[in-house]
């Protein structure tokens, strides 16, 4: 250990543990990333760095390098089960969600920019697990799986919505998560898809299910679906492939390609139960969650990487100020607010991404297709922005 210097460890090497892992290096700790898989993952599925997502990308310096991998703007498409247009999604739409301040990038370029930044500052210990937890006077004991142990002045388990460092320390992950009895799967896509034109996505949205695909050139697609599920426990068993296959295989449009491609790399997908983490704590003595193994708002509510890096650049800012216990406290009670309401906004995007009815379906149609008259398109800006 560096003489002078408090130590982190950091379990996780996602987006929240990455960001957290670089913000403390600026705030003059030094971190220890611990990540189970056995080396950095490089996939993953599109995300929006909007808002707060956005200045956190700006003030931890990785707007230079995330500015060559946006994905940009894209024409949206609403298309019916076969594939055929319905209509093109209003662009004012677009930009109302995103605002001028937004960035969309894939999850893995992002993890990859943030690994850039932090590799030569941070020690990395891929393959391993944290097996045990002691707090200590002084702060934190760790045991790894390879049988060694580490002393650090903070803990932050950033280990996901399966988090296994909240359960070695706040308890079983059953007394905190809570389902949302639906399915998402997302995956990008290494061809572009048949039958999109570039720069372009398609959009089926049917009763308790939505498909998306988008084409935005070779390396630079991706797809998503998201269903209400009777057995969460039974698709997550089966996996991504005969789950979505089921789910979604008699859609057409570029559909089908994506089940193809899936099929082919399933290891690349993420495929899991939408859940939420709700805790009335995130820290316990020199032990702090953060990100999705805190809170996961959720796919649905379409804010959590720019959570996890606001999150971490929060902690960063707190540790600066003030010591461990002081630091967490202060923390949580400003990042909570933002987690409620983001989690609240998910639980009411599920009529969207999953309309209960036909009519649930017909009703969001026409929202949009009036975006154009009179008035609406300027109230429609003000719900979004409010909501955003």
């Amino acid at each position: 250990m560096e003489h002078g210097k408090r130590t982190a460890i950091v379990v996780g090497a996602g987006i929240a543990g990455l960001a957290a892992a670089l913000r403390l290096h600026g705030a003059g700790w030094r971190a220890v990333v611990v990540e189970r898989a056995p080396a950095r993952r490089s996939s993953g599925y599109m995300v929006n760095l909007i808002g707060g997502g956005f200045d956190a990308v700006e003030r931890l310096g990785l707007a230079p390098a995330l500015a060559s991998r946006d994905l940009g703007t894209f024409t949206s498409v609403l298309v019916r089960a076969d594939g055929s247009t319905k209509f093109t999604v209003p662009q004012a739409i677009v930009e109302a969600a995103q605002g001028t301040r937004a960035m969309s990038v894939f999850r893995g370029d992002l993890e990859a920019v943030l690994f850039e930044a932090v590799a030569d500052t941070a020690e990395f210990r891929f393959g391993t697990t944290v097996t045990a937890v002691a707090q200590e006077a002084d702060g934190v004991a760790a045991t790894f799986s390879d049988g060694t142990t580490a002393h650090a002045d903070l803990l932050i388990g950033a280990d996901g919505l399966h988090s296994n460092t909240r359960r070695l320390v706040f308890g079983e992950e059953s007394r905190f998560r809570v389902d949302m009895d639906h399915m998402v799967g997302a995956f990008p896509l290494r061809r572009v898809p048949h039958g999109l034109a570039e720069g372009s996505g398609t959009t089926f949205i049917g009763p308790r299910r939505t498909a998306a695909v988008i084409n935005l050139g070779p390396g630079r697609s991706s797809a998503f679906f998201a269903y209400r599920s009777a057995d969460a426990e039974a698709d997550l068993r089966r996996g991504p492939v005969p789950a979505l296959d089921e789910a979604f295989g008699d859609l057409g449009g570029g559909v089908p390609d994506a089940l193809v491609q899936l099929r082919k790399d399933p290891g690349g997908a993420y495929f899991d139960s939408v859940s939420q983490i709700r805790m009335d704590a995130w820290s316990s003595g020199s032990v702090v969650l953060l990100g999705d193994a805190a809170w996961c708002v959720t796919l649905f509510a379409g804010y959590g990487a720019g959570l996890a890096l606001a999150g971490a650049d929060r902690l960063g800012e707190a540790l600066e100020r003030h010591e461990v216990p002081e630091a967490t406290a202060r923390w949580e009670s400003r990042m909570r607010p933002e987690v409620v309401k983001r989690q609240a906004l998910a639980r009411r995007g599920i009529a969207q991404f999953a309309p209960p009815t036909r009519f649930h379906v017909w009703l969001s149609d026409m929202m949009m297709r009036s975006i154009g008259l009179p008035g609406v398109r300027r109230l429609v800006r003000r719900s979004i922005t409010i909501a955003r």
